[in-house]
């Protein structure tokens, strides 16, 4: 029988986390600029250009 993988079970945990936040984070800038009428910045859009890692 194959031995579980927990290093991998763990880091996909991670990476769904930090996926879950960017999301809030940039939800809540783009919340923001609504409010007071301008245009999201830049950092609002870092998470769509972080290089994803294998």
């Amino acid at each position: 029988m194959a031995k579980p993988n927990y290093s991998f079970e763990k880091r996909q945990k991670e990476i769904a986390k930090k996926k879950k936040q960017d999301e809030k984070r940039a939800q809540k800038l783009a919340g923001r600029a609504s409010e007071n009428g301008e245009p999201q910045t830049e950092a609002a859009n870092d998470s769509a250009k972080a290089p994803q890692h294998p």
